[in-house]
């Protein structure tokens, strides 16, 4: 498990270096969706939203790639993942794939690093 765990950690962390570096420098062409995807997506990109949405997935990724504060990563990374696939389920779900994998590679890796967040799920504080 803790193979898959490294491998799933650097293919998130190479996915969301590529795609948080594509909203600064837009070197993968995007094709912006139909109907109401299209005019979030417009909204998204005309009020900069992009480059705060790009700027924690660089830095997640990075966490990721040296392998240090993954957890805060993982915490980073979380809801942005919430809205991709928000956004792919309610409006646009032929393009879905990619989130639903990249949600997949993070519950490999919180999986492999939830030693990290066992506070944060306690009933109560013990001291």
């Amino acid at each position: 498990m803790k193979i898959v765990g490294t491998i799933a950690r650097y293919l998130l962390g190479l996915m969301f270096l590529v795609f948080g570096l594509n909203d600064f420098f837009n070197f993968i062409p995007m094709v912006m969706p139909q109907g109401q995807a299209g005019a979030f997506a417009t909204v998204l990109f005309a009020t900069h939203y992009v480059y705060v949405v790009g700027a924690i997935m660089v830095i997640s990724a990075i966490l990721f790639l040296v392998n240090r504060y993954v957890g805060l990563g993982l915490t980073l990374l979380g809801p942005v993942l919430f809205n991709i696939l928000v956004f792919h389920i309610l409006m646009n779900p032929a393009g879905i794939g990619p989130g639903a994998f990249a949600t997949l590679l993070w519950l490999l890796v919180a999986w492999q690093h939830r030693r990290v967040f066992e506070r944060l799920f306690a009933a109560h504080l013990e001291e």
